[in-house]
């Protein structure tokens, strides 16, 4: 039987994605296998992988198939057996073990979760049967008491599998020895027994200033800092959510190709352009406003949860018309999925997936296709070829299009500089991205370097930094001795009362 090891937090944000990637990378290089696991994961960020047992395509949150990446394990769907995705403000669409398992209503997020816990815990007893260590990511912040007597993620899960657990902080947000002595004073006893650290996350400056803190917060809660991670400007990994996307590296350079992303309300697999973000002759920037399409190349409209509805919203912020205008000008487009549904003439939504049996939009007229919502819901990962080069991407939609008169282009359309794929992923491939960024750039009358980066090195130059920062500032040797003892904190100061 494997170990296991929980990387929670004082509050969303904190950090838990890239601490549980880096030490999945680190006890990799240590000789362990290694799993990471979330037990529930609420993103619209999401990746096909294959599920080892039946061979069909499944669907995970996608910060557990980059943890699994950094982990050197495939990713399979034991790793994130519940994915929530939402779809509106009060309804989440559920996914279990890869699945489509219906809808999840705000009312019901408290109690009505048991068979989604069960779940979970199966998933995770059967990793740690088949992996050295599984590093469990938390979710939100363990002291949510108003959702523990239900909890399955956090505490529930460290509880269910006696797992260690580290807590960690964002220091940048300030109040952090605050939220942590608070964090472990709203937990219960048995808990509390189970928290055996914390780490801070996003440091700046002088780490000896902290030492009164360090000191103070040992003493007050029997409990270490683990380690004390700098604030690194370019270090970013595949998000769970969009509160990341303000933080993304943009390049800046005279003559640079400007793209402008669409940032929808139910925005979901904005990754497809995080390889974007690292071409030096490329300007990525994210847009809610028609006048900051002024000026831009090339418009994105990624993928969304909420086809429909977003469109509704592009409408009424006047951006469908400025991206009609746009487009017109001479300005090259490019739909992802739901993106691309929204550039056809028609969408239409027969039994309700998105809300009202029956509901239907025009679209923006851009491409010659019209859009079905059926109700099996799509996951595969294709292959084939574009713009003369190889290609690889995956898909994850409702949305059946039937293409008109356009030329194909990645499982879609393409008339003129407008393209539309049902392909996330795409332009991480290197050959297709350099072709693509060479088509739209002599479309607009810009010429752009490529060739000058390869995006699968760079995300694995970035996990092995991410680890070399874990390596240097967390006591890795402290969590496997965690690891190697089971027993609870009673070697350490207690519980606070």
């Amino acid at each position: 039987m494997g170990q296991g090891l929980l990387v929670a937090g004082t509050t969303s944000d904190a950090g838990k994605s890239v601490v549980t990637t880096g030490i999945c990378r680190a006890l990799s290089r240590r000789g362990l296998a290694v799993a990471p696991f979330k037990a529930q994961n609420m993103s619209n960020n999401s990746m096909v992988t294959i599920d080892p047992v039946t061979g069909a395509d499944a669907e995970i949150g996608r910060a557990q198939w980059i943890q699994a990446v950094a982990a050197r394990a495939t990713p399979e769907p034991a790793m994130n057996p519940v994915l929530l995705k939402p779809g509106s403000d009060r309804r989440s669409h559920v996914v279990v073990l890869g699945r489509p398992a219906g809808s999840l209503e705000a009312g019901e997020f408290a109690g009505g979760r048991k068979h989604l816990a069960e779940s979970a815990f199966a998933a995770f007893d059967d990793l740690r049967s088949r992996f050295d260590v599984v590093v469990c990511e938390g979710a939100g912040s363990i002291a949510e008491i108003n959702l523990r007597a239900h909890d399955y993620v956090n505490m529930g899960l460290a509880r269910h599998g006696s797992l260690p657990t580290i807590v960690v902080g964002d220091i940048d947000r300030g109040g952090v020895f605050a939220s942590m002595y608070g964090t472990l004073a709203l937990l219960d006893t048995a808990d509390q027994q189970l928290v055996r650290g914390f780490v801070i996350n996003k440091f700046r400056g002088d780490v000896g200033l902290l030492a009164p803190g360090l000191d103070s917060l040992r003493e007050l809660t029997g409990r270490p800092v683990l380690g004390v991670l700098p604030w690194q400007r370019d270090l970013w990994l595949d998000s769970e959510d969009s509160l990341a996307l303000t933080s993304r590296p943009a390049h800046v350079g005279d003559g640079a190709l400007t793209v402008a992303v669409v940032m929808l309300p139910r925005i979901s697999n904005f990754t497809d352009v995080d390889a974007l973000c690292l071409e030096p002759d490329v300007r990525v920037r994210f847009v809610d406003d028609p006048r900051a399409l002024t000026g831009a190349d090339v418009v994105i409209v990624p993928g969304t949860r909420a086809t429909l509805a977003d469109l509704a919203w592009l409408r009424s912020r006047g951006l469908g018309t400025a991206i009609v205008d746009h487009a017109r000008g001479g300005g090259a487009v490019l739909g992802i999925c739901g993106g691309f549904q929204m550039l056809g003439r028609e969408i239409v939504d027969p039994h309700g997936i998105e809300g009202s049996a029956g509901a239907s939009a025009v679209g923006l007229g851009l491409l010659d296709v019209r859009t079905e919502f059926g109700i099996d819901k799509v996951l595969r990962l294709p292959t084939g070829s574009a713009l003369g080069v190889d290609a690889a991407g995956y898909e994850i939609h409702h949305g059946r299009v039937a293409r008109g008169a356009d030329s194909d282009f990645l499982g879609g359309a393409r008339r003129g500089a407008v393209f539309g794929t049902m392909w996330h992923g795409s332009l991480e491939g290197d050959a297709l991205r350099a072709a693509w960024l060479r088509q739209v750039a002599a479309a607009v009358g810009r010429e752009v370097r490529t060739g000058t980066v390869s995006f699968p090195a760079e995300r694995e130059a970035r996990i092995d930094a991410l680890a070399d920062m874990v390596e240097q500032y967390l006591d890795v040797d402290a969590l496997l001795s965690m690891l190697d003892d089971r027993s609870t904190l009673r070697t350490l100061s207690g519980t606070l009362s």
